[in-house]
């Protein structure tokens, strides 16, 4: 698409006043012409106003020059033009500037009222040059003759250009009314581009947040605790190898989880289209991405073929457990009624404690873990509290991308809840969230 307006902007190319060359040279080759008629015409109104034939000449010439100004000053030629009527001259620069003030911006009261001059002058002219004609050949004519003849030339010489300019004028403006809509609303279409862009962008951006929260809630709870287990599974390989073919199972379980649940999300990346023809990058949507480790996260609780649409309170206390066979102390208090949510807001309540369990296997190893949960009239409230690691700088050595609480805080705030998280002063750490209830 073009930019009408600025085509039209850079197609001035002519000299002073003139949008292009083509029309200077019109104007020019007009007034040209207009001088000779004028000039011409000047010779015998000098013999009857008895001045020089000379003087008549350069003053037909001179006033037929001013129709060189017909598009910059259209009310001075027709101004002009009035004025050498009773000389009987000036046909052209007549019709010509009555034209071009037709055309022009002029407003239509000053247009009609420079046009009645014109046509009175001319009647004026037409009647009483036609009555000396009359006079001087002795010739007898009906009393209508005069009359009509008078009108009929001066209207001849004043309607059809004054209809033509007008018509020119108003077609002229709507072809500009039509080239600014043309603009603006081309305007209108590149910002809405620029708009769509940028929310395309920011959506692209948001669902690689959302899928990225969704494989870390996926992931780092299962490898957690397949850490925890590998290095209780090595400190009683000898000493109880029952204990110690129990923990191996449940690593082994946990990885083939969480393999399964990756298998789930990569997938997505690389599904191809129908007949198995493989898209490329760009064609994969994130919202399908999204939905996808959304819903392998929804099966991070439960067995490996896990049922169920999702994380939901109730299994907070199977959550607890498998953190209490991984070796940590947890105390699960409850308070209130526990009563059905909407799944936003459970699924967002298990992540919270889930994460912050994670945490606590991560950097406070063997340290005591306390998860509340109160059920509120208008909201639900969490916290997880563990007590200082029984070792300074004790933990189970797991990396952290430092993602965990970023992703629960945004989890709350998107329900219009409260987070908070930090160090204690006995030298623990609390994660704390209250979501409103509906």
């Amino acid at each position: 698409m073009t930019t009408t307006g600025e085509d039209h902007v850079t197609a001035r190319g002519g000299p002073w006043w003139w949008e292009r060359r083509r029309s200077a040279v019109l104007d020019a080759g007009l007034a040209v012409v207009s001088a000779v008629e004028c000039g011409l015409e000047g010779i015998p109104f000098a013999r009857e106003a008895g001045i020089p034939e000379a003087a008549g000449v350069v003053f037909g010439v001179l006033a037929g020059v001013v129709l060189l100004v017909r598009r910059k000053w259209p009310i001075a030629v027709v101004l002009v033009a009035i004025a050498v009527t009773p000389a009987a001259m000036g046909f052209l620069m007549g019709v010509v500037g009555l034209y071009s003030l037709a055309a022009s911006e002029v407003p239509r009261r000053i247009i009609g009222s420079l046009a009645g001059m014109q046509l009175v002058g001319v009647l004026i002219v037409m009647f009483v040059r036609m009555r000396q004609d009359l006079a001087r050949e002795d010739l007898e004519v009906e009393d209508w003759i005069v009359p009509f003849a008078s009108i009929t030339t001066a209207l001849g010489m004043t309607a059809p250009p004054l209809l033509l300019g007008l018509y020119v004028g108003a077609r002229r403006r709507l072809m500009e009314s039509l080239r600014e809509r043309a603009d603006s609303l081309e305007r209108e279409l590149q910002l809405l581009a620029e708009r769509a862009e940028e929310r395309a962008e920011w959506a692209r951006n948001e669902e690689r947040t959302r899928i990225a929260r969704e494989m870390h809630d996926v992931v780092a709870h299962r490898v957690s605790l397949m850490v925890v287990h590998a290095a209780a599974l090595q400190a009683v390989a000898r000493k109880d190898p029952e204990k110690a073919v129990r923990n191996a199972a449940l690593v082994g379980d946990m990885g083939r989880q969480a393999l399964t649940e990756l298998r789930e999300m990569l997938g997505v990346l690389r599904a191809g289209a129908d007949g198995g023809r493989v898209r490329e990058r760009s064609s994969v949507p994130l919202a399908a991405v999204g939905a996808a480790a959304a819903a392998a996260a929804s099966r991070a609780v439960g067995e490996s073929d896990g049922a169920g649409e999702g994380p939901c309170l109730s299994e907070i206390g199977e959550l607890v457990g498998q953190s209490a066979a991984a070796g940590m102390v947890v105390d699960l208090s409850v308070e209130g009624e526990s009563r059905g949510y909407a799944p936003e807001v459970e699924s967002t309540a298990y992540r919270v404690v889930q994460e912050a369990l994670t945490n606590v296997h991560k950097h406070a190893a063997g340290a005591k873990t306390y998860v509340r949960l109160a059920h509120r009239v208008s909201e639900i409230a969490m916290q997880v509290e563990n007590e200082p690691p029984p070792e300074v700088g004790a933990s189970a050595g797991l990396p952290s991308g430092g993602n965990g609480l970023v992703g629960m805080k945004e989890r709350v705030s998107a329900l219009g809840g409260v987070f908070v998280s930090g160090p204690t002063e006995a030298g623990g750490f609390r994660v704390s969230a209250v979501i409103p209830a509906s």
